[in-house]
């Protein structure tokens, strides 16, 4: 399993607990390893984007297994279990949780872990559809070493709530960062740090904010003649729109340009399965990929095709899911389109528009010491 900057986080909360068998106890733990993969994005340089709404899932079940003795009684398999609506509630409590589905808890919480450890006998959670009842799988709680059983239900809950510590911590200092250099006006400092936010390890949903933010002021200056009829035709300036939150399921499309109705969609991988889902999603209608990837424009478009045709083997079909592609912003674009619209003068409204599409997407409301702030 994958070390990262926070596996020690993990390691050192566990050895609190169980400071002689921790690292057995990790080994033999698949929920423990799953948290291990799911805290990556803790690293402020992890190209994963924070992941709440699984561990939300795990989070929730397991502070109702705790609240009512569970950890210590072992009366778990009597219990009627826990109800969906109070589980839901409380997950919408959370930090960064106010909008969150119920996706993690009827069924992409199970499908991932599977995807992650095929051959372990249990997924997480347990689910009466009748009653609408749920459980967490106490088999992947109770850890056995030489006939001794270990419950990490309070180590489990503890790596997460250190896990959501540590990424309120990095986007607080964000966006004071953000409001700093406003404040202060500083033209280069603000110029450097947006172009550090266009890297392949920046956090996906940062990467999107800022292409939007991008991308609405390179096109807010440029227009077309738009009109019903020949006697009424109009100046129209292109405006782009942001469709929603960074993880919502709103079809594929990320961002939406009018009068044009071009959709735009950004992206970190390069499987081609993704982008052609997308298309599919909808009817194949031209769509725009902004990519996370340094790489040359033309060779992002040559890999795609070149796995869709070797999936595929068919060329027709392949073309006919490639020409729905209209453009690609890659990364070196971007920074090409934002050096060109500084001299426009539109940095501080690129920098004002990344924090107010920061404080919507992260739900902040908390306040931080700008002082605590190095920048």
């Amino acid at each position: 399993m994958e070390n990262h900057a926070f596996t020690e986080v993990i390691y050192n909360i566990l050895y609190e607990f169980f400071p002689n068998n921790c690292e057995s106890i990790y080994k033999n733990s698949e929920l423990l390893q799953y948290l291990n993969i799911k805290t990556r994005s803790a690293n402020k340089e992890s190209k994963s984007r924070g992941s709440f709404a699984n561990l939300y899932a795990i989070y929730v079940l397991l502070e109702d297994y705790i609240s009512k003795g569970f950890a210590k009684n072992g009366k778990y398999s009597n219990y009627e279990g826990a109800i969906f609506t109070n589980l839901f509630k409380r997950q919408r409590e959370l930090p960064f949780g106010s909008k969150l589905q119920n996706h993690a808890l009827n069924h992409r919480l199970n499908e991932e872990f599977r995807k992650f450890f095929p051959n372990c006998d249990y997924i997480p959670i347990l689910k009466d559809s009748t009653t609408n009842r749920y459980w967490i799988n106490e088999n992947l709680i109770n850890i056995v070493l030489d006939n001794n059983h270990y419950n990490i239900a309070e180590v489990v809950i503890k790596i997460i709530d250190k896990y959501v510590e540590t990424k309120q911590k990095s986007f607080n200092d964000f966006i004071a960062t953000c409001t700093i250099i406003c404040k202060n006006n500083n033209k280069k400092m603000a110029e450097q740090f947006i172009k550090k936010l266009l890297a392949p390890y920046t956090d996906a949903r940062l990467f999107e904010i800022v292409s939007f933010s991008i991308l609405k002021y390179y096109y807010k200056s440029q227009y077309i003649y738009f009109g019903f009829s020949l006697d009424n035709i109009k100046k129209e300036y292109l405006h782009l729109y942001k469709t929603g939150r960074t993880n919502a399921n709103d079809g594929g499309i990320d961002f939406v340009m009018k009068p044009l109705g071009r959709f735009f969609q950004v992206t970190e991988t390069l499987d081609f399965k993704k982008y052609f889902l997308d298309i599919d999603k909808i009817e194949r209608y031209p769509i725009t990929f902004v990519i996370k990837s340094e790489e040359n424009e033309d060779e992002l478009i040559n890999k795609i095709k070149t796995c869709a045709i070797s999936s595929y083997g068919i060329l027709a079909i392949v073309d006919k899911y490639m020409n729905c592609i209209e453009e690609v912003f890659n990364i070196p674009k971007l920074l090409m389109i934002f050096d060109d619209i500084i001299k426009q003068g539109y940095l501080d409204d690129i920098l004002n528009e990344i924090v107010l599409q920061s404080k919507l997407e992260f739900n902040f409301n908390e306040e931080y010491c700008e002082d605590d702030i190095d920048i």
